[in-house]
Parts: C-alpha cells; structure tokens; sequence
C-alpha cells in the first residue's frame, strides 16, 4: 500500500479541485445543478482515485485507477472548454486552469507508465 499523500500528483489534484470550485462558484445559479455539477465531480475524482489506487496491492490495479483519474481530468478538460465556449468563463481563466490540467495529465501519464513497467 502507498501513502497517497505523498504523491505530488495528488497534491496536485487537490490544488485543481479549488480551482475548479472557485471557477464554478462563478457560474450562473441556473447551472448549480449542471455543468458546474458535472466539472465538480470530474475534477473530485481526479485525485480520489489516485488515493483509491493507493491503497490497491498490485501495480496492475494501481496503474488501472490512474487510467481512470485520467479519464477524469479528460472529461474535466471537455467541461472547461464548454464553460469558455458558452461564456461561463474568461479566455485568460481558462488558460490557467488548462495549463495547470494538461500539467497534472502528462504527470498522472508518466507515473502510470513507470508503474507499467515495474513487475
């Protein structure tokens, strides 16, 4: 079992949770129940199965619910998109919070990899 606490990706997953939380917090009331809804949850399960796959014996497992936190942050990644195509948020925050997103990707991506290659 591995502390998931320890691990910079989900520290960093927690760090794109507020972000989201505050960005959605923005968004018109009408959308409480809607995307803003959606892109909680998207980002929430980022680093919840991080730590879900902490707690799993085998790499296999491991590496198969980071497969899935990446999924998320792909879904998350669709959501941010449609909030700046409909004009819930700015270019520049949108920017921001990609930029941070698409950082966390490549990291989930490679620690992934390494845990693939590892017996």
């Amino acid at each position: 079992m591995r502390n998931f606490r320890d691990l910079e990706i989900w520290k960093s997953g927690i760090l794109l949770v507020k972000k989201v939380y505050l960005l959605v917090n923005t968004f018109p009331s009408a959308e409480k129940y809607g995307l803003s809804s959606q892109m909680s949850r998207s980002a929430i399960s980022i680093p919840s199965n991080i730590a879900e796959g902490c707690s799993r014996e085998s790499q296999k497992d491991f590496s198969r619910f980071l497969q899935i936190a990446l999924g998320s942050s792909f879904e998350l990644e669709t959501q941010l998109l449609i909030s700046l195509e409909v004009g819930f948020i700015s270019q520049s925050k949108y920017s921001e919070i990609i930029e941070s997103l698409n950082q966390l990707q490549k990291s989930i991506n490679s620690l992934k990899n390494t845990r693939k290659s590892k017996p």
